[in-house]
């Protein structure tokens, strides 16, 4: 049996991990637990480490992968090289030890002034723009959108580097 990563779509982790784990299918889905502020109260919410992405397990590849895209919020399967990308089992259980030996622990990504990123959430939801500096946890970027030029300031956290 071999890993392989799905993508999903946005914010439908959980989701999909539920519905192939009914399938009888398994899954793995890395959470961790962060307060998050809403204006009248604290909550703990368990977000997905790698957003986007759950890993599945599967015995025969073409057999079993026709009924995992068929599941809603899934949309495809990452490739490498003309291939499936495998994941060994022992990655799996590295990410399992850390997270559980490192529960305060944050995965971050790198972002550099000039970089291209493309927006996650938010009404600029899929836009693409230029990060122009970082203040703490906000993000000023340039968004080059409808042909007019518009300064956005953002939450770090809802932006990725352009691929």
């Amino acid at each position: 049996m071999s890993w392989y990563v799905l993508y999903t779509k946005s914010r439908n982790e959980k989701k999909v991990a539920e519905l192939l784990t009914r399938k009888g299918i398994e899954v793995y889905c890395p959470l961790q637990e962060e307060v998050r502020q809403w204006s009248d109260r604290k909550k703990k919410v368990k977000l997905p480490v790698f957003r986007s992405y759950v890993f599945v397990r599967l015995d025969h590849y073409k057999e079993e992968s026709v009924p995992v895209l068929m599941t809603p919020g899934a949309v495809r399967f990452l490739w490498w090289l003309g291939k499936p990308g495998v994941v060994r089992d022992t990655e799996i259980q590295a990410i399992r030890h850390f997270l559980m030996e490192h529960t305060g622990s944050e995965i971050t990504v790198e972002l550099h002034q000039g970089e291209k990123v493309s927006i996650t959430t938010g009404p600029f939801r899929e836009q693409e723009g230029t990060l122009v500096a970082i203040q703490g946890s906000k993000a000023i970027l340039y968004i080059d959108s409808l042909g007019i030029r518009l300064k956005a300031e953002l939450p770090v956290a809802v932006l990725q580097p352009k691929k």
